[in-house]
């Protein structure tokens, strides 16, 4: 038979409570009479004082002994039940702090194709973190036969490529990519595309390298007059995109092909940009020249330059122009339409006060470089425009990421030679058949370089 107990009444309540205060208050007169026991023998007893230093000597004998016991044994057997403490990591994800405080880490990004499924999303997460992997971003491809799925991950330091591809393809991925980032790719994927959008708009030359920011490591080429016979379109590592005027945009990533996600957001800049139509920021600087000569102005140039270009050409030296075209002389005037066209770089001129122009430099993106080239009016050269220009392109192409320009000339262009010297970044050289290609690692230099168009908001 089950125990029935009934709550307690108020008089049994107020029973117990009579009983604690009583004890209570017999305590507190326990205490005193002790107290003043203890006062006594201490003021008035012939043993007061040896009393004191005795009870004194007990405590701090008692304390000692205290402090060796729990040194000596510090904590007894733990007890089966009795979980273990969490490590660094697992403590770190409890408290949710970052996995860099307790463990060296890195950055990978990783690409995967997995079945347009339920749950095959989940199975790579859960992968990676059974690998105390942390999915920093995180981007979906939709394909017509799957899904790829890109991360931006940060990983033990300890953890090796193979390891983290095996853990990929046991959760049913495929088509496995890895590559180590670093900081700068911690962006906003819509932010950073908003921001490539607008650098696009302002000048029609950052196209190119806008995409090249988008899709990463990518070899582009420009052909002219193959946009119209070439249709536009994804085949696996290659993307095709024809431009305004008739050029074709060829990007070529051998490492990882592209997507048709991808392909849209390229095709999107493109259309910016023929909407747009051409447009050279409006941005010019002053040369000081020595006293009694008016200064100089460089600036970017427009196609409507060409007959001032032209009337540069006439002034040059047949030798000046070789130098810079480096074929015949007769064939000077033809790259004009081409060097001038902002789609196909940036080019600076430097003019009188007049409205003569008297020098001319070309900054052309080419695969994960950019190829310089200069050309000062013979009468003109020797005063430091050379180096001015160049500099300034230098500055330019790290603007865009371009950590690398090359010029291309002959081993006897000595004044071409010298100018790259200025720069005061390594120097590459390598000669072929009579061709010199000098190339500057701008990344090495890049705090000695002022900037482009200082003062430009």
């Amino acid at each position: 038979m089950n125990e029935i107990t009934f709550p307690k009444t108020r008089t049994a309540i107020r029973k117990q409570r009579w009983r604690r205060d009583a004890v209570e208050i017999a305590a507190i007169f326990t205490a005193v009479a002790a107290a003043d026991l203890v006062a006594n023998v201490v003021v008035h007893g012939h043993d007061g004082p040896v009393l004191l230093v005795v009870s004194a000597a007990a405590l701090l004998a008692t304390a000692l002994f205290h402090s060796w016991w729990a040194h000596r044994h510090p904590h007894g057997p733990p007890s089966p039940d009795t979980p273990a403490p969490p490590g660094p990591a697992e403590a770190a994800g409890e408290a949710g702090g970052p996995l860099e405080e307790y463990e060296p880490s890195v950055l990978w990004r990783v690409r995967t194709t997995v079945e347009d499924s339920t749950g095959s999303l989940a199975k790579v997460c859960t992968a990676l973190a059974s690998l105390r992997v942390n999915i920093v971003s995180l981007q979906t491809h939709p394909l017509p036969s799957g899904t790829v799925d890109e991360f931006l991950v940060r990983a033990p330091r300890s953890l090796t490529r193979a390891e983290l591809t095996s853990a990929l393809a046991a959760a049913g991925g495929h088509d496995i990519w890895t590559d180590e980032a670093d900081a700068h790719e911690l962006v906003d994927v819509p932010a950073h595309v908003l921001a490539l959008a607008t650098r696009t708009a302002l000048d029609a030359s950052e196209l190119p390298v806008a995409l090249r920011q988008l899709f990463g490591r990518s070899t582009i080429r420009q052909y002219p007059d193959k946009g119209r016979s070439t249709p536009a379109g994804v085949d696996g590592h290659v993307m095709r995109l024809p431009v305004p005027g008739g050029d074709l945009i060829e990007l070529s990533r051998p490492h990882l092909p592209f997507t048709p996600t991808e392909f849209a957001r390229a095709q999107a800049l493109v259309e910016l940009d023929s909407l747009l139509g051409p447009r050279v920021p409006q941005v010019a600087a002053r040369l000081p020249q020595p006293a009694g000569e008016d200064d100089l102005t460089v600036r970017r140039a427009v196609p409507e330059d060409k007959a001032q270009a032209l009337a540069m050409h006439r002034r040059c030296s047949p030798d000046a122009l070789r130098k810079r075209y480096h074929g015949p002389v007769r064939d000077a005037d033809r790259y004009l339409d081409h060097l001038l066209d902002p789609r196909h770089g940036q080019t600076l001129a430097v003019e009188t006060a007049d409205g003569r122009i008297v020098a001319l430099a070309h900054l052309m993106w080419d695969d994960e470089g950019a190829e310089v080239a200069l050309l000062v009016e013979d009468d003109w050269q020797r005063r430091g425009l050379g180096v001015d220009l160049l500099r300034r392109m230098a500055a330019s192409a790290l603007e865009a990421g371009v950590k690398t320009v090359y010029a291309v000339t002959t081993s006897s262009n000595t004044g071409l030679i010298s100018t790259m010297r200025r720069l005061s970044a390594p120097l590459d050289y390598q000669v072929e058949d009579g061709t010199l290609v000098i190339t500057a690692h701008l990344a090495e230099a890049a705090d000695q370089l002022p900037a482009a168009w200082p003062g430009r908001a």
